[in-house]
């Protein structure tokens, strides 16, 4: 059953008396009277016996119930940065129903710290996500710190985390006043997510929360407590009893060693993902011709892949593909952070616009029931619409201000460029299992069709679009249960769809001038890269090559003039109109395949992205790294299974 959508109820600023943030909604003040940091060092961390306990770890998480603005994660970084023997990743995840804005949360922490303290929240404040419901990573200090928000109500939210906990903080407010984050079934969620020893603090010492630790699994105690509190609760893990929908354990390896099988944008983005965690990476990728790659003619002149779009879709439910793409969305915007010069990748917005006037009033009711934040999308009509894109179109729609415009040939070059990664041009014919003395009792060669080893590794992903079906077949007897098209339909039903883009002039001939954001509806046109405008796309099935056409040309120039009247509705001749043709790997659903392949042990998928590689790469690369990292995922459970490979 899908779940229920509920829209997010921001906090606005509020003070009690003595000058404490203060909610109203929950008749509570934020922090203890004698301050927020001294309680966070003295309840959270020193309560989870930190820092000590993460000494000498690869990797630490805690997870908190109740952010608010923040003030125990900044205490938790603070003392991990200021730790010479700290572990060597730090992850938060935590969970907060009602958000304050950026704006809100840089007036409420301004001022109110010092030194290094202000300069870790300006860093906060600065990659604050919007407004958004689901979870939302965060990188810090070069990605050696995340933290994982997660923005909706905890018993909703909890159920859907993935991660290995090693502290819980304890911090939603008072139990009398906000009963469900401490109820049972909450404690019994956050507890599944235990790692062994894991430990619990909290400023509370209510029975009811006592009782509802132990039976989750945790030894309870009490201690004298912070301030006015005279105790307070710390716990450890201590189950009688395996929880039921335990994470999988942490992958372990002998080397960080990682194979990648394909250097297209799926590949590209998986090994920058890793690349940037301290893997080693070598990428395999041939380009040769055939499904795929794309077979070129002299029908019309070939261009390259010039330019592509990016944007995220709304749902008036915000069923499972609207939250993939925008999660998606958000996780590209900011693992391209490097590249949004206006050139590789450019924030310029999109116009999505509505087929009719009954479309339109759909779409605008949709942006209003959502309650998203207008600087992420909102509704506008035609003249608005008009003077966003800096040229008269057809109709009205909505806005979405983090619609990217992305060079894709040179997005994946720049990824590719990683230090961390090697490129192997070769083609994978097959993969071999090897019995080792590795932590997973095995490594995995791609051999070519010779037989030669090109690579080995213990974790490979397969990320060859059109090609990893056959890739899978090919390699059944590396398998000690084969992936056949009996055990994952959705997968061996995939087809590859061939699809053309067409690149106009800026000529004054045929433009009143060009767009200066994306306009999308039936079909795109993008705005210009050098002196070239890319219209798109057409949608070809049952074809041995793809080839641009005079025939393609047509299509998109067509839907072209369909957006924007002010293109004279030939578009120019046909065949002088430049292309490019590709192949996209489509599954049923249109969803991508994205996680390990069952019954093995290190092999991934990362393809099956159809028309929308853009929006599921980066986050993708990032779920597969954070796999092999050990990480709290980015995404919820749900989602997760939903992308998996049936």
């Amino acid at each position: 059953m899908a779940p229920v959508f509920k829209p997010l109820s921001p906090s606005l600023p509020a003070f009690a008396s003595a000058g404490v943030p203060y909610s109203e909604r929950y008749a509570d003040v934020y922090h203890a009277v004698q301050g927020a940091v001294e309680q966070a060092q003295y309840v959270f961390l020193a309560g989870n016996g930190l820092p000590e306990r993460w000494r000498g770890r690869e990797r630490f998480t805690v997870c908190e119930t109740g952010f608010g603005l923040g003030y125990n994660f900044l205490a938790l970084w603070q003392a991990w940065r200021a730790d010479p023997q700290r572990s060597r990743r730090l992850h938060m995840v935590s969970i907060e129903a009602h958000p304050f804005s950026r704006e809100h949360m840089g007036e409420l922490l301004a001022g109110r710290l010092d030194g290094e303290l202000r300069e870790l929240a300006n860093m906060l404040v600065a990659k604050w996500p919007p407004l958004l419901p689901g979870l939302h990573r965060i990188d810090l200090d070069d990605g050696a710190v995340t933290l994982t928000l997660g923005f909706g109500y905890a018993l909703d939210l909890v159920p859907q985390l993935t991660a290995h906990v090693d502290a819980y903080f304890l911090d939603g407010f008072s139990p009398a006043r906000n009963p469900e984050m401490w109820s049972p079934p909450l404690m019994k969620a956050l507890a599944r997510l235990a790692a062994p020893g894991a430990t619990a603090s909290t400023w509370s010492s209510a029975g009811e929360v006592r009782r509802g630790l132990a039976e989750a699994g945790f030894a309870v105690k009490k201690i004298k407590g912070f301030g006015y509190k005279r105790v307070m609760t710390v716990a450890q893990y201590e189950p009688h009893f395996q929880p039921r929908h335990a994470p999988p354990p942490v992958p372990e390896f002998a080397e960080r060693h990682a194979v990648v099988v394909g250097a297209g944008i799926a590949g590209a983005n998986v090994a920058y993902a890793l690349a940037l965690r301290g893997w080693r990476v070598t990428v395999l990728d041939a380009r040769p011709a055939g499904p795929g790659i794309s077979e070129q003619t002299k029908e019309v002149p070939v261009i390259g892949h010039v330019a592509a779009a990016m944007t995220p879709l709304i749902a008036r439910d915000d069923n499972a593909r609207a939250r993939l793409t925008r999660a998606g969305a958000l996780r590209a915007q900011a693992r391209w952070a490097p590249w949004m010069d206006g050139g590789i990748v450019s924030r310029c917005g999109t116009l999505q616009l509505a087929r009719t006037a009954t479309k339109l009033a759909d779409l605008h009711t949709a942006v209003a029931e959502l309650g998203f934040p207008a600087a992420w999308v909102r509704g506008v009509d035609v003249d608005e619409a008009s003077e966003l894109a800096g040229t008269r179109v057809a109709r009205g729609g909505v806005f979405f201000a983090d619609g990217l415009r992305v060079q894709p040939q040179r997005l994946v070059q720049a990824l590719l460029d990683h230090p961390g990664i090697t490129i192997v041009a070769a083609r994978v014919e097959r993969l071999v299992s090897l019995k080792a003395s590795t932590p997973s009792g095995q490594v995995w060669q791609a051999v070519d069709e010779q037989g030669s080893v090109l690579a080995q590794a213990e974790a490979v992903v397969i990320a060859n679009a059109t090609d990893a079906p056959g890739l899978l077949s090919r390699s059944a007897d590396a398998f000690d249960t084969p992936v056949t098209a009996t055990s994952a339909p959705k997968f061996f039903e995939q087809q590859a769809v061939a699809g053309q883009i067409s690149a106009l002039p800026v000529d004054e001939a045929l433009w009143g001038s060009p767009p200066a954001c994306i306009v999308a509806g039936e079909g795109y046109v993008l705005p210009p890269v050098g002196n070239l405008c890319v219209t798109g796309s057409t949608y070809v099935y049952d074809v041995s090559a793809a080839v641009p056409t005079r025939e393609g040309n047509a299509a998109n120039l067509q839907r072209a003039a369909q957006l924007l009247p002010s293109l004279e509705p030939a578009g120019g001749d046909p065949a002088r109109v430049g292309a490019w043709s590709g192949w996209r790997a489509v599954v049923p659903g249109r969803l991508p395949v994205v996680g390990a392949l069952p019954a093995t042990t290190g092999l991934w998928l990362a393809c099956g992205y159809a028309s929308r590689g853009l929006t599921w790469s980066a986050l993708a690369g990032d779920i597969l790294a954070a796999n092999l990292e050990g990480e709290p995922l980015m995404l919820e459970r749900e989602l997760l299974q939903m992308i998996g490979l049936r």
